[in-house]
Formats: C-alpha cells, structure tokens, sequence
C-alpha cells in the first residue's frame, strides 16, 4: 500500500487507491496519531482543545458524502465526538467549524482542484489549517505500523453512533458566515452593490457567495453550482483555460465581473467585464495594496516560491517585512501562527488575511474583491490597471508536464542548479533559488520556476516577466530543460 501525505493531504484516483479499505486505514491512523500526547506540539499555539472531538466534511466529488461517513465511523469507534457536516461544505468553513468548535483535528474529504477522478483527504490541526508535516508524518507511521501489525480499522455502525451521540450532524456554515462578516465590510458593499456573476465550478463552494452576500442589494448570478460530481468533464480549478463558461455568462450581461472558486472552494479567480482572466497573483496584490492603503493595517507578508513578485514590489513601498515559503499553504500558516502576518498567498489562488484562520479560503476572498470593486467606485478593469501602473508590469505563465515517472526532486534540482545559463531572455540570471524546486531570478524581475508537484504526477514550469515576450522565452527554456530531467 503505497499512502502518503502530499503538499496539502492525501490524494488518489477513486477506486484505485483511494477505496473505502483504504480510507478506514488512513482514518484509523489519524485517530491514533491524534490520540497522542504530542499531536499538538509545535501547532497548538496556546489553543485549549478538546482532545476527543473532530470535524469532518466533504465536497461534491463522486462519494464524499459516504466516504465522510465512514471517516466518522472510525473516529466514532475510536471514542471520538465527531461532528459531521450535513452537506457539501467549503473546506475553509470546515477549517473554521474545527476552531470555532475547538476541536483537536478535522477530516477534510476532497481532491480540491483535481480531476474527477481523484478523491482525497485533508487532515485539519486545532488552529484551523492544515497539519504540520511533522503531524502528517506522524500520521504515515501508524498507517505503516498498524499495516505491519495487521491491525484493522476500529468500526462503529453509523446509527448506532448517531444514537450515542458520538456522530452529530451540523451546518458549518452559519458560523462560518458570521466569522467573514467581521472581516468584510458588507456595509461599504451595501452603498455601492455590484452585479457579479459566480462560478462555483460545481464544487462545494456552491451557493455560498450568493448567501453570504443577501441583503446587500449585490446581483449574483451563480453558474455551475448544481450537484455534478463530474465536473462537467472539467478540473474545478479556477484558471483561464477552464473558466469558458464564466467568460461567456458576462458576455451576455449577467454580471459585471465574475469571481470563481475552486472543488471545494479554498482557491480563488476572477474575471473582468471584458472576459480578461485576473489571476491569484493580480488578486493578492490588489488586496495587499487595499489592505494597506484603505484599512491602514500592518503587519509582514508572506508569498510562496511561485508567487508574483509584484507582492516584493508592494512589499518594499510599505517597508513590510516579506518572507518566502515553498509551495503549499502550510508553509504560510506556520508564519500566520508565529508573527503578525497581513497577508499570505500562493499562486494557485489560495490566500488568506489578518483575522482569519491560517488556511486559503476562495469565499474569503471573493468577498473582498467585492468590497474593494465596491470602494473603488469603478470597475475590476480599473483596479487592475491601476495596479500594474503602480507595480507592473507583470506577465504570467504555467505550464504542467505529465510525468511518466516520479521524479527525484534533489536529483533534479542540483542538476537544473549546476548546469543554469548566464543570461535567458537577454537577461542576466542573479540568483538561483532551490527553496522548492529551481528557481532563476532575472536582474529585471522576472523569473522561472520549476518543480515536481506535490499532489499529483506533474513537474510545473511557472515564469513571470516583464513582458510577454520574456515570459515565452523563459517558459521555452524551461520546457526544455523540464523534459531532459522529466
């Protein structure tokens, strides 16, 4: 058995690996390492948990709900009170339901932004993120050693748990609405409504914006927000190439930007009312820029490796303090948890600010593009363009290889580290970062990053660069020197 803990949890295709025997064994291995003395060493932060309560939800994919379930069947049988949620939730608001009901832990069931075919797990600490790697490992050792020992899997007929009380359904997301309704100032929404079509990709974001934002007098228009475990055949991840049907709803007027979320709604995009893609990396500018300049706050922030450097750029005019972090939201909580952190993102679109949990949340910001449209007294297209005045310009592109096998990541980044060129692009590389795979940072700000994912079978070539030009030349050489070590 092949299970391990990737850059946010464990993932794997829907009966392959990831098969309900799998799952009870992974589910048991979490109540072990959660039973601990230590499981919150080094992530309880002063919190005051209770030891033998856990959250668990779940997204749209196909089973999740039976899957969640049986998740909470384990636990139950381990002597835990598991609160499971009665629906489809945002893994956000099941990150805050784990804090605001001081739970030790939560089960998160969702591939997030992966194919249809993939289902996974997410393992939530007490402070309302994801599990500390040193957690997740504890957690890969009882998988191991119970495997070792043939020990089964703890089981507990899920009535009879409901009947003990041990297994209690609940709605996380009342709680969850109220928590964002101190962070978003629905007032300032509220004089100045938008029209807003969004997209929830059919994950279970669904329906949330719309809720949250009742009573604004804000027009929300929802698309692909039924029940599709399929995805319409589509990732549910929120960059340009998936977003057609977003493009073509405010072309026809039903809204006069769009914001989307990703499978379960940690990930955010958006869209302009001319159909232009704004990217992760436009968003957590915009909103740094906001959140300094309209709320006046402070604090450092925080960008993984494959992050814009518009964010070092802003960074430096404030004389902010900016830290660096491989890829993974992990990385940024474990700041969010030690210092005053303003802001923290990563360039797959999960982002988060001061107040909130230290965990990406899609809705969070969704509503804060909102009010800072709604602020602004224009439009998305304005903001944007404003932005790149002041910090521009900044150009971007991914580009995903399918691997046929894995990849050695040390291998690959002491091989890509010594035999880098001089100069791409015309211009000079002055530093080369292996923080998380390679990184080349030109002398004009551009950049070029590559690195294995970390939660499916794929090597990333990212670049950023001054111009449009400079971003196909460095993603040209990038491919090529991907595919030698590939």
């Amino acid at each position: 058995m092949t299970i391990h803990f990737g850059t946010d949890g464990w993932r794997a295709v829907i009966s392959d690996t990831f098969t309900f025997n799998n799952l009870r064994l992974v589910t048991q291995a979490i109540a072990d390492a959660v039973a601990t003395d230590g499981w919150l060493n080094g992530t309880g932060n002063g919190l005051v948990a209770n030891p033998r309560l856990m959250v668990v939800g779940f997204d749209t994919r196909f089973l999740s709900d039976r899957y969640a379930a049986e998740a909470a069947r384990v636990l139950a049988a381990n002597g835990f009170t598991v609160y499971l949620a009665q629906a489809d939730a945002p893994t956000p608001a099941i990150s805050y339901a784990v804090r605001h009901l001081n739970a030790i832990g939560g089960i998160m069931i969702t591939a997030s932004h992966n194919a249809p075919r993939y289902n996974g797990v997410k393992l939530k600490a007490a402070f309302g993120g994801s599990a500390s790697p040193e957690q997740c490992r504890k957690v890969e050792v009882y998988l191991n050693d119970n495997e070792a020992q043939a020990r089964g899997p703890n089981l507990m007929e899920f009535e009879q748990a409901r009947q003990l009380s041990l297994i209690q359904r609940f709605n996380p997301i009342p709680a969850y609405a109220d928590h964002l309704r101190r962070l978003i100032d629905f007032d300032l929404i509220a004089e100045n409504p938008q029209r807003i079509v969004v997209d929830s990709m059919y994950g279970s974001g669904r329906g949330v914006i719309r809720s949250i934002l009742q009573g604004t007098g804000c027009e929300v228009f929802e698309i692909r927000g039924e029940m599709n475990p399929g995805f319409g055949g589509v990732h549910p991840e929120p960059i340009s190439r998936y977003l057609g049907a977003l493009a073509g709803a405010i072309s026809t007027g039903a809204g006069s930007f769009g914001l989307a979320t990703d499978g379960d709604a940690d990930r955010i995009g958006a869209m302009d009312e001319r159909g232009n893609f704004v990217d992760p990396h436009k968003i957590m500018a915009l909103a740094l820029r906001y959140l300094v300049k309209k709320r006046g706050w402070k604090g450092s922030v925080v960008r993984t490796v494959s992050t814009t450097r518009m964010i070092d750029r802003l960074a430096r005019k404030y004389g902010m303090t900016l830290h660096e972090t491989p890829v993974g939201f992990n990385h940024i909580a474990d700041y969010m948890l030690k210092e005053d952190v303003l802001i923290g993102g990563e360039e797959s679109g999960g982002i988060s600010f001061k107040g909130h949990i230290p965990e990406g949340d899609g809705i969070l910001m969704g509503l804060l593009i909102v009010e800072m449209v709604a602020d602004s007294g224009g439009s998305l297209v304005d903001l944007v363009d404003d932005l790149l005045a002041e910090v521009g310009p900044a150009f971007y592109e991914r580009r995903d290889l399918r691997l046929k096998h894995p990849v050695a990541k040390d291998k690959m980044t002491s091989r890509l580290q010594n035999e880098a060129l001089a100069q791409i692009g015309g211009e000079t590389i002055v530093e080369v970062s292996t923080r998380d795979g390679v990184k080349y940072i030109l002398a004009d700000d551009s950049w070029l990053l590559i690195r294995p994912s970390g939660t499916e079978p794929v090597l990333r070539v990212y670049a950023e660069g001054r111009s449009m030009e400079m971003v196909k030349e460095l993603l040209k050489y990038g491919e090529v020197v991907a595919a030698s070590v590939a």
